[in-house]
């Protein structure tokens, strides 16, 4: 293995560790009164089906495929400007990684619900218009497809989940096989076109935490991979361009 691959992964798990550490006060909100900090925390427990539950399982999942990707490509090119960009994406990413199943570990909840589709809490909270449900109610309406077309054709703002991806803006098993295969330029092209519909499926996914989430600290993390994200978006296309290539579709 590389140096730098051992580097940038001691790096990542130590970002996981002190994210997960860091966010116990404040995702439980013990700590605003001596007082009523363990009340408060136990009436703000989100439920299973909740947006807050759901963002943090489906977001981790989403997250740690760009955090696999950048590694990849960190080993496929030696431009600086592409491993700079992986290698920051690798470790913004796992360290939010880490704030969401600390937040669940916290919570109570399971970090995998398999009785439940990924992204089934953003139409469920948006007809329920409830973001502290169990969750146990609305399981049946998304069971029984096996996949994710049992959303029927649901999309996160516009973003539709491609034939053999988890959710919008994920690569399929195929397409990373393919970036573990490239070097030079075409990993490069590769690499930033994937991890530009990576990121237009996070931010949906994140802004519609923003909306539905009921926990502050994690609206506040949505609304900044928003931010951050939109600004990576641009950035990738101009180094796309630089290129002479484009995003796709």
């Amino acid at each position: 293995m590389k140096r730098t691959y051992w580097a940038a992964l001691s790096a990542v798990v130590v970002a996981l560790l002190f994210a997960a550490v860091a966010t116990v006060a404040t995702a439980t909100g013990s700590g605003t009164a001596e007082d009523g900090g363990a009340a408060h925390a136990a009436a703000a427990v989100p439920g299973t089906g909740s947006a807050d539950a759901g963002f943090a399982r489906d977001m981790a999942v989403h997250h740690q495929q760009a955090v696999e990707m950048s590694f990849i490509v960190r080993d496929r090119t030696q431009d600086e400007a592409v491993r700079t960009l992986a290698y920051d994406i690798a470790n913004t990413q796992a360290n939010q990684r880490g704030m969401m199943l600390g937040w669940l570990d916290l919570w109570g909840l399971p970090k995998v619900a398999a009785d439940r589709e990924p992204m089934a809490w953003m139409a469920e909270e948006q007809s329920s218009g409830s973001g502290s449900g169990s969750g146990s109610g609305h399981a049946g309406q998304s069971s029984g497809s096996g996949g994710h077309a049992g959303h029927g054709g649901h999309s996160m703002g516009g973003v539709a989940a491609k034939p053999g991806a988890l959710m919008p803006g994920m690569a399929t098993k195929e397409e990373l096989a393919q970036l573990s295969a490239a070097g030079g330029r075409d990993a490069e092209v590769l690499f930033l076109q994937l991890m530009t519909d990576h990121h237009k499926g996070g931010v949906a996914m994140a802004q519609a935490c923003a909306t539905l989430c009921r926990t502050p600290v994690e609206r506040d993390l949505a609304q900044g991979m928003v931010d951050a994200q939109q600004s990576e978006i641009t950035l990738m296309a101009d180094m796309l361009r630089r290129r002479g290539a484009a995003p796709r579709g």
